[in-house]
């Protein structure tokens, strides 16, 4: 059966059945399809007063983009009519017909080219929106993008029995916004954005909301008081990951004025010498120190200059000055004032998060492998990771393997190749820091591998870290387990301990009391705002100065 391209095109535009094909010109060098239709839609009406006309006044010929077919752009060359209308007592005297199946009034876009559009603006947005457009053959920008999603009409909001609320941030540190989630559904659905995380915008939203019963919210003073504002007789519920977080807060804070004792616990746990089943001594790998001397005389200098300021603010603060004129009277800033004066005993300063980290890292393996086997040549072991892949240089490797040696007791450059040397291994665990610290007790001990376990047993074996670990360990099964039972005997045993932010911990969820047994008893948790928040996230990067609130 032969069917010529002319018999094709009607098929392709849109609703055929009233437009009447006139001719069409297909530019190969433009890539460009230019068809010219008629309308031949019947009745026509008035859009004012309705009625039907068939008195015509005139055409004109109106442009509109259309899908492509194929790698071929399409520019429809409408011809519309002009009508009188009949009806007298009509304040329109002329109009023209409308074909909304096709376009909309006024518009330079066919129907199904703008709900694609749409389509492609709400899933990418501005810039990557018009990149894939030009690939499928529309030629759009980024503000028609963004256009066109804005005009999508947003479904009614159904008043939420159980509501999550949460701030996000339009601007770090210093706009925020809130955003509402109805939790009530299985699948999670966010319902709206406040301008601002104000207690009274958010009172005044429950206020025209009526009717929410439950609010899960995070430990914010500010939520709580816009919900007992705008829902006095709502539940609220505190976030148990929230409550988790802030209890790992406080750890980090007593594990930091303990480091010396992580230090001890650290030893223990990595450096110790054993043997295999062969009787062959197994040393642990020395860590790796690029300090000289005088730079380790220099820190503890700073070191010591610390603790005499520290001391300094707190005798300043107990002779009652503020802290800008702390700052302002030892000539320092005043983060550093209100940082020393959270800790009543001097805090030692963390390692760096990406320390002993280096391009050695994944050869590591090899060359202990290599070593062991009595393979001491530190050029051919340079030369073998090399074909590997390694990028690094030729003193990197020579520093590793010097610290091999100094593991073995060899002095720089004694011979070894006749020597028995024991079998050199990384340490099991890198430098603890508190907030690892803190990580590890807040876990479940029976799914701790059994060198995690270890370490925990040799941290309650100090008497100034025992009673913080139970204390918490309690805290968190109790959390786990939804025990709103034992949480007063937890809140009367925190806040006798000698503990300091332990104690405050404590006092806070007290303050707070309802909402904390509430979130330790309902199953209402905060998770699935918190996604919408990271979806919300994405979106805001994709259309950054692109955009306002009301995408």
């Amino acid at each position: 059966m032969n069917i010529t391209f002319a018999e094709i095109i009607p098929s392709l535009l849109p609703s055929p059945e009233i437009l009447q094909l006139n001719s069409w010109e297909l530019d190969k060098t433009a890539t460009q399809i230019a068809v010219n239709v008629t309308s031949v839609q019947n009745p026509v009406r008035c859009p004012v007063c309705l009625a039907v006309s068939h008195r015509i006044h005139s055409q004109y010929r109106r442009k509109l983009s259309d899908l492509s077919w194929a790698n071929f752009r399409v520019t429809l060359q409408l011809n519309v009519r002009k009508f009188f209308c009949i009806n007298p007592r009509c304040q329109r005297r002329i109009f023209a017909e409308r074909i909304t199946d096709i376009a909309a009034t006024w518009a330079r876009k066919t129907q199904r080219l703008t709900q694609n559009l749409t389509a492609i603006g709400l899933s990418l947005a501005g810039n990557a929106g018009v990149r894939l457009s030009q690939y499928l053959g529309f030629k759009v920008s980024r503000n028609t993008l963004l256009n066109l999603v804005r005009r999508i009409p947003l479904a009614p909001i159904q008043t939420p029995l159980i509501l999550g609320v949460d701030d996000f941030a339009f601007r770090k540190r210093h706009t925020y916004g809130s955003i509402l989630v109805d939790l009530e559904l299985e699948k999670s659905q966010p319902i709206a954005i406040l301008k601002d995380r104000e207690a009274e915008t958010l009172a005044a939203w429950l206020k025209e909301h009526p009717g929410v019963e439950i609010v899960s919210r995070d430990r914010s003073r500010t939520y709580e008081k816009g919900v007992l504002q705008g829902a006095p007789n709502a539940i609220q519920v505190a976030d148990r990951f929230h409550i988790l977080q802030n209890l790992a807060e406080a750890l980090a804070q007593v594990f930091g004025s303990q480091l010396k004792t992580l230090k001890e616990v650290e030893k223990l746990h990595t450096g110790f010498p054993a043997s295999d089943a062969n009787q062959t001594e197994i040393v642990p790998l020395p860590p790796a120190s690029n300090q000289t001397k005088k730079e380790v005389s220099k820190a503890i200098q700073r070191r010591e200059r610390r603790v005499i300021i520290h001391q300094q603010v707190w005798e300043l603060r107990r002779q009652g000055l503020s802290g800008k004129a702390i700052a302002k009277k030892l000539g320092i800033g005043c983060t550093t004032v209100f940082r020393y004066l959270r800790h009543s005993t001097f805090q030692e300063r963390n390692g760096r998060s990406d320390r002993g980290r280096s391009k050695l890292d994944p050869y590591k393996d090899y060359l202990l492998e290599q070593w062991n086997q009595k393979c001491y040549d530190t050029k051919k072991l340079f030369e073998d990771i090399q074909k590997q892949g390694y990028s690094g240089s030729y003193d990197t490797v020579a520093r590793y393997t010097r610290r091999l040696r100094e593991a073995t007791g060899v002095q720089l450059r004694e011979r070894i190749i006749h020597k028995r040397l024991p079998q050199v291994v990384e340490p099991l665990r890198c430098a603890l820091t508190p907030r690892k610290v803190a990580g590890l007790v807040m876990q479940k001990f029976t799914q701790l591998d059994a060198s995690d376990q270890q370490l925990i047993i040799l941290l309650k074996s100090h008497s100034e870290l025992g009673e913080v670990i139970e204390i918490a360990q309690d805290f968190t099964t109790l959390v786990r387990q939804r025990n709103p039972k034992q949480l007063d005997g937890w809140l009367e045993r925190a806040i006798n301990s000698n503990i300091s932010p332990i104690q405050r911990f404590a006092v806070r969820l007290r303050e707070d009391y309802d909402s904390v047994k509430a979130g330790v008893t309902l199953s209402v948790s905060n998770g699935p705002v918190e996604g919408h928040i990271n979806r919300l996230k994405m979106l805001k990067r994709q259309m950054y100065g692109r955009a306002s609130i009301d995408l």
